[in-house]
């Protein structure tokens, strides 16, 4: 496992998946799932459904599935936060900026 996977994991909420990690924010009604892929560097942003108290996906989520959501559309300070975690585990803040 990556060096940067590891320290992002001691990172609130962050867990590990293979060569990437993943950490999910909630926030304005909106939920939205984080991963940084550790081989590229680079992050990408996700909205996923909300989930009702009985685990079924919350009606007004919109879609079923999760779909990318493009930087600019982001909340600051969510993308705020990603870059204090990439920096607290030993990773350029800065990837966070990069395209895909």
């Amino acid at each position: 496992m990556h060096d940067s996977i590891v320290a992002l994991v001691e990172q609130e909420g962050w867990r590990a998946e293979g060569d990437a990690a993943r950490v999910h924010y909630d926030g304005g009604g909106d939920r939205f799932a984080v991963e940084f892929y550790a081989e590229v560097e680079r992050v990408l942003y996700w909205t996923v459904p909300g989930a009702g108290s009985d685990g079924t996906t919350d009606s007004n989520a919109g879609a079923a599935t999760a779909s990318p959501v493009p930087r600019e559309e982001l909340p600051d300070p969510l993308r705020r936060r990603i870059r204090e975690d990439l920096d607290a585990a030993g990773v350029d803040p800065e990837v966070e900026r990069r395209e895909v």
